[in-house]
């Protein structure tokens, strides 16, 4: 093999490890993204629950509107 094409492939060899060390670091963050998403979507859901409870308490023909200083 010439001395060029062993440096080309040396090189490639390089660039291929760097790209896989880069998608994995990159589907750490994806993961941890997407278990982010999940905690938030379930706080949302429960929040949104506890809401619709508190209006269900409140005395009907009442309106729940802006404060006076809005």
């Amino acid at each position: 093999m010439s001395a060029d094409l062993e440096t080309r492939l040396t090189d490639l060899e390089a660039q291929l490890a760097h790209n896989a060390r880069t998608v994995d670091e990159l589907n750490e963050v994806v993961t941890a993204q997407a278990d982010l998403i999940d905690r938030l979507t379930r706080k949302v859901q429960e929040l949104t629950e506890k809401l619709d409870d508190i209006g269900d308490l409140v005395e009907p023909g009442h309106v729940i509107g802006k404060p006076p200083h809005y």
